[in-house]
Formats: C-alpha cells, structure tokens, sequence
C-alpha cells in the first residue's frame, strides 16, 4: 500500500537583512499551502535574514537557537500548521553554519548544518551530522544547495531510509554561470534521485541583485529522476503536489 502526502516549496525574490519581510513571507506562503493541503514546506537557503559570504555582515545577522530573538521568531511561526525548513544563518558560540531549521508550530524540531561548503563559503564551519525528521509518517533529510553536487551527501540520507531528500538552495549567480547553470541545476539533481531512490524538493530564489540573477529552479523530482512540478524560472512562485511513497 502506498502512502500520499502533499509537500510544498517555495521560490522567492531574494530578501537581505530584512527579518520582518523574510518572516512576511514565510507566513504568507506557508499559509497558502497549508490551504492547498501541504504537510511540509520548504524555504531557499539562508533565507531568513539573507544569504551572504561576507563575515561582517554573517555575524550581525547569524542567529543562535538557544537565544531570545530566534524564540520570538519561532512564537511568529506558532499558528502555521504545516511543517517548515527554513534556510537561515545560524550561530553557536564563535561558530557560524549555514543550516536549516524544521519548525512545526513554532517548535523547533531540530537543525540541519551544511556538511559540504562551496569553495566561496570558508567563513562557516561544516555541519557534521545528516538528522532525518518525520512528517505524518514521512521521513525526510536536508541537503543545502552544493551538497546537491555530491552523491555521498543524499546517500547518508538515503541510508536512514528517508523518502525525500528537502534542499533549501541560494542560486543567485553572474549572469554567465546563471545561463551556463540554468537548466544543469535540475539535471544534477536527477541524477541523486536516481542514485537514491528518493524524492528530491528543492527552494530557490529569483530575481536579480547587485549585477548577478537567480533563475531558480524551484522543483520536485521523482525517484526516476522526472521533473513532476516546477516554478516557472524568474517567477515568485509555489509549488504545491501530493506525493506518493
């Protein structure tokens, strides 16, 4: 017998140090899901207070979970029903990760810490653990943007026997590596359903900024490696599709 459930992700004009209108729009979209039945949503990488590789600007807005301003965040989240990943900035003592935070209800469920960084992303630390979550029987991990180049970071999931495999992304590029990228993103990312058997979500910003653009792609692949939903590039947008496991 298989099992269904609607999952969601969202692709989002890009959004720096703007923690009231990151936070808008996490809540307008995951509401918008949660009316079209979704279970779980995804959101880009680091989009809460702002994707940046400049350590200055990563500390001043690096969040700690254990602090008061991530708990009033999370009290804003409250009265979303579906489950959330979001991309944020995360910071532990002198440590910064970029990480993913599961949120149900305003609880924190746990943190995912980017294991692999890109060669541009040397001022964080590297994650050192792959958790897996579970959503109304659904067990998923979190692969962040990169790590979705390498296959051994979607079989560690895999080997928890997750279904899905969520992977906040940060595309914005110079306009060459955007076109050059533009179509590669979803190719790659075939290829670890392939591999692993899993359901592949992804989130991504759009839009352009300081010179450089971000297509997306915002999308949900099947374990045959097929593009079952996708964003329309250089569109805000939300995917909503059930899924069966």
């Amino acid at each position: 017998m298989q099992n269904r459930i609607t999952v969601a992700a969202c692709q989002l004009f890009d959004v720096q140090d703007d923690l009231e209108q990151s936070l808008a729009k996490i809540k307008e979209y995951a509401t918008r899901a949660a009316a079209e039945g979704a279970a779980l949503v995804c959101f880009p990488e680091s989009y809460l207070q702002g994707y940046t590789t400049q350590e200055t600007l990563a500390r001043e807005r690096a969040l700690d979970i254990s602090s008061r301003p991530f708990a009033d965040i999370l009290k804003q989240l409250a009265s979303l029903q579906p489950t959330l990943v979001i991309g944020f900035i995360e910071q532990a003592e002198e440590q910064l990760f970029i990480s993913a935070a599961v949120v149900r209800q305003g609880r924190l469920l746990g943190c995912y810490r980017k294991t692999r960084l890109a060669p541009g992303e040397r001022l964080f630390d590297p994650g050192t653990k792959t958790p897996t979550f579970e959503v109304e029987g659904l067990r998923f991990g979190v692969n962040i943007c990169y790590e979705l180049n390498l296959p051994e970071c979607a079989a560690t999931i895999a080997s928890q026997q997750a279904q899905l495999m969520v992977c906040p992304c940060y595309n914005m590029l110079h306009p060459e590596n955007a076109e050059w990228w533009k179509h590669r993103h979803n190719a790659i990312r075939a290829e670890r359903t392939r591999e692993t058997g899993l359901w592949l979500l992804s989130a991504d910003v759009t839009g352009k900024r300081d010179g450089q653009i971000a297509y997306g792609p915002t999308a949900l692949i099947d374990p045959e490696g097929t593009v079952v939903a996708q964003v329309p590039l250089m569109e805000e947008g939300l995917l909503v599709q059930e899924i069966t496991y």
